[in-house]
């Protein structure tokens, strides 16, 4: 048994580790206690990836639904964390703690003991009993009723949530659950977050982790909806929190519990180290890039963005996913917003808009596709390509809070070419994020810095673009696993090393200042073309043309 208990003095030698739980694979990164350097890491893509066509099995699924498979999540235990501890070249008797974040809301129906519907034999062809992935939005229907309800009966905590609840969150898909499968649901002896599932795995206890709740379970000031509320919703969900989701709640850095036998044998770690509180992926990379004092936000790109910023004022802003009090560092209000697609934009474009030629240009360069098209992208002018995109094409999670909506390209021409488009759908996530932190200073939350982490980091022009469009200097997180960054700090706290995240903060997070300047120049040109994209986030996002909703509702009925 290791000791959890350790002071700052006598750490210099010790290490945690943090896993990154994410869309498409889990990462593990050892991460030394003194002063934050990453050893090493190790990456292992999910078996099963995303199931949105069909399960394991062959049985087809609807349009817009997005399901995972548990036991994935535990390969990446088996395979990410040792591979990772044995390429840092750190004995598994240093490490003193393991940390995790997930993405979310990633939800799934266990029993009693944990198991997961989806892994009884009876029920793999069932697909209410797998887990659904954040970008799971069959559940558009239950949110818009959700969100309906609770503006008509004035429900308090609706404020806190911009306004809207959205179809990736906790009720939203229990509520499709209960309606689409009701055996399925009375099965269901918990509803957890797979943050907080993973979490028991490790330690053997159930503890529901203070991020989720709030951001995602619509719990604040200590209570969930009503009973009155959920009953008015439907009769059977009345009980729903009381019997299938209330739990413990563990606040960020706290000790959940320590590591069994069971998990020590899947990692190769010690047996009792220290296994804090479960988190949100966005939320642990706010530490983690340093961002511990009001006004910094945090834009975690990947195949989406989450934005997260904390501030010591509450106010109430249209369309964000939540503003919890300490969701991200304790005695401060955390704030979240986000944008559905980004990097899966991008991606989706390459799949579909990369001819073989430009494939051949590219292999002859040494360049990937991306690598390619942002090279070729560079060399235009602001404006040159004549086209305005909206970067709806998973839906718009803030400010509309809508994944109903679609995608938009206008100004197509005979002439146009992949890399005018590809720029064009580059600039339109600028501009979404622009839509975000305009929308947060109007409400009186200013935002004087944005600090980017994850992936995308890598495009030196998308980042200019962000700098340019946004009119602010960004700061870049200094490490290329942010999250699982995050997650180890977290991991460091709950094993005693530090008193609390920001004094972990000071000591391990890494992120450089102002590493791109907005150009007054380009930034004016771009003024012209975010107009543009307001007219049209407006006009297709607010009602003036439903044809988004109409579309989707004949795409239904053909697909039936």
């Amino acid at each position: 048994m290791v000791n959890v208990e350790h002071t700052p003095q006598r750490h210099s030698d010790t290490y945690v580790i943090g896993v990154d739980y994410g869309t498409l694979s889990g990462r593990a990164v050892v991460v030394r206690v003194s002063d934050g350097t990453e050893l090493a890491s190790a990456d292992h893509p999910y078996t099963h990836a995303v199931l949105d066509r069909e399960l394991p099995d062959g049985t087809p699924l609807p349009p817009d639904w997005a399901l995972q498979v548990p036991s994935d999540y535990i390969d990446v235990l088996r395979i990410a964390v040792p591979q990772a501890l044995a390429r840092a070249g750190v004995r598994p008797e240093q490490v003193i703690g393991i940390g995790t974040d997930f993405t979310a809301c990633t939800m799934l129906p266990v029993l009693s003991d944990g198991t997961p519907l989806c892994e009884l034999p009876h029920l793999a062809g069932r697909p209410h009993a797998y887990v659904k992935l954040w970008r799971h939005h069959a559940a558009q229907a239950q949110a818009d009723r959700i969100t309906d309800l609770a503006a008509e009966r004035e429900e308090p905590w609706l404020k806190r949530y911009g306004g809207k609840i959205s179809s990736e969150w906790e009720f939203a898909k229990a509520l499709q659950l209960l309606e689409e499968d009701p055996e399925l649901y009375e099965l269901t002896d918990r509803w957890i977050e797979a943050a907080d599932w993973i979490v028991w795995r490790l330690s053997g206890t159930y503890i529901r982790n203070a991020c989720t709740a709030g951001y995602k379970g619509q719990y604040q000031d200590g209570t969930y909806p009503s009973p009155e509320y959920l009953a008015a919703l439907n009769p059977d969900f009345a009980d729903f929190v009381t019997t299938k989701l209330d739990h413990p709640i563990g606040q960020l850095g706290d000790l959940a519990g320590t590591l069994t036998a069971e998990a020590a044998a899947w990692t190769g770690l010690p047996e009792g180290i220290a296994v804090c509180v479960g988190n949100v992926d966005a939320h642990a990379t706010a530490p983690a890039a340093t961002a511990v004092e009001p006004g910094r936000m945090v834009a975690i790109m990947g195949t989406s963005t989450c934005h997260v910023m904390s501030s010591d004022q509450w106010a109430e802003v249209p369309g964000m996913c939540g503003v919890v009090d300490g969701g991200i560092l304790p005695g401060l209000w955390g704030y979240e917003a986000g944008q559905s697609g980004v990097g899966d934009i991008f991606g989706w474009f390459i799949r579909t808009g990369f001819p073989e030629s430009y494939a051949k240009d590219a292999a002859a360069l040494g360049r990937n596709a991306h690598e390619h098209l942002t090279a070729l992208a560079a060399e235009q002018k602001i404006g040159q390509h004549g086209l305005i995109a909206l970067d709806w094409q998973s839906g718009n999670r803030s400010v509309l809070v809508d994944h109903d909506l679609s995608g938009v390209l206008v100004g197509l021409t005979l002439s146009t070419r992949p890399e005018d488009v590809y720029r064009a759908l580059l600039e339109a996530t600028a501009f979404g994020t622009r839509t975000i932190i305009e929308t947060f200073e109007t409400a009186g939350v200013p935002v004087q810095e944005l600090i980017i982490a994850g992936g995308l980091t890598k495009n030196t022009l998308l980042m200019q673009i962000y700098a340019d469009v946004t009119r602010r200097p960004l700061g870049v997180i200094d490490s290329a696993q942010g999250p699982a960054l995050g997650s180890a700090m977290h991991a460091a706290v709950a094993a005693g090393a530090y008193p609390d995240i920001r004094a972990a903060a000071r000591a391990m997070g890494k992120a450089r200042a102002g590493v791109y300047q907005p150009d007054p120049e380009r930034a004016a040109a771009y003024d012209r073309l975010y107009a543009e994209y307001q007219l049209l986030h407006d006009y297709f996002g607010r009602g003036a043309n439903e044809v988004m909703h109409r579309l989707r509702r004949i795409r239904a009925e053909a697909s039936a």
